[in-house]
């Protein structure tokens, strides 16, 4: 071993904060080269590696010296979606909505972008975008809101004689309170 590639050994081996592999490593092939060279398992003990992990590194070593211990390129398919493609739909979710519908589903935003559908779920799941949940309360915008609230209001607080008085309501996480349960719906102090 040359002293370059002891340096640049002991340089890897005190990495604390990236590329720990890369640092296990370096101790590795450092502890193998000495005067009197020690056996793997030992060296695999001190370490508290595998045997065969201390047999491989020593053995990358000595055929591609320090360019063996680097990761080499992983398997598999190189990704398909740019990075302008991920921002074009997380900007896409957030400022536009799409046309005769109030938020976007994975269907819709599949088309609209051009990605598969599978392909948005994990865009949004890694962003943590679930444009299917209301932040903000939305007024609604017929021209009568006003006077049908103050008839739903005004049966809840004064029914007439006799009367019943049914809530729907689409949502299911919305309840209607019971009246009979407490009369007093103010917040008491300490309350909020």
């Amino acid at each position: 071993m040359s002293v370059e590639e002891r340096a640049e050994l002991e340089r890897w081996s005190r990495r604390v904060t990236s590329a720990q592999a890369l640092a296990l490593r370096a101790r590795i092939v450092l502890a193998c080269a000495g005067p009197e060279v020690p056996p793997i398992v030992v060296v695999a003990r001190d370490l508290r590696v595998a045997a065969d992990t201390v047999r491989k590194w020593r053995r990358r070593f000595l055929a591609e010296r320090l360019d063996g211990l680097v990761d080499e390129p992983r398997p598999g398919r190189p990704p398909t979606i740019s990075v302008d493609q991920v921002e074009a739909v997380v900007v896409t979710t957030l400022e536009q909505l799409p046309k005769n519908a109030t938020h976007w589903s994975r269907k819709s935003m599949a088309q609209h972008s051009g990605l598969s559908k599978s392909t948005v779920g994990r865009i949004w799941r890694q962003f943590q975008l679930r444009p299917h949940l209301a932040d903000t309360f939305k007024l609604s915008t017929d021209p009568l809101f006003v006077e049908k609230v103050y008839d739903v209001v005004g049966l809840h607080f004064n029914p007439p004689e006799g009367a019943v008085v049914l809530s729907v309501d689409e949502k299911s996480q919305i309840q209607a309170l019971d009246p009979s349960a407490s009369a007093d719906l103010r917040f008491r102090p300490g309350e909020a």
